[in-house]
């Protein structure tokens, strides 16, 4: 079984799709979010541009930065990490048997992207 979901960035936007096709697929809504993350990129520039100087903005899943925190090391899910890819203008590509580890250029906060929902779940 492969593990790695994968889209060129000049892969079409996928049409006609069902929400269960969308979202409970086997790249269980990656390459939605990624879709997403390039559709923001095209209307938001500046934030585009802060992503792609390695900026780990504030987005709708989480992953993203504010601020520096005491927390040596914050967790994120892989839909905030294929967002950003899309927000980038990146082909998407994530591994969900691994753990992607971002440090934030303007906090310098490191951040792990993961699909263990423990890790990044609201205590």
């Amino acid at each position: 079984m492969d593990n790695r979901v994968f889209r060129p960035f000049d892969a079409p936007e996928r049409t006609g799709l069902s929400w269960e096709e969308r979202w409970r697929g086997p790249d269980h809504g990656l390459i939605a979010c990624w879709e997403a993350g390039r559709k923001i990129g095209k209307r938001d520039h500046e934030l585009s541009n802060r992503a792609q100087n390695g900026e780990l903005p504030i987005l709708v899943w989480k992953g993203g930065v504010e601020k520096k925190t005491k927390q040596k090391v914050r967790h994120g899910t892989l839909k905030y990490l294929a967002q950003w890819q899309g927000l980038r203008g990146d082909d998407l590509d994530i591994d969900l048997g691994t753990e992607t580890e971002l440090v934030c250029s303007r906090t310098e906060m490191r951040v792990v992207f993961t699909s263990d929902v423990s890790k990044y779940a609201e205590p």
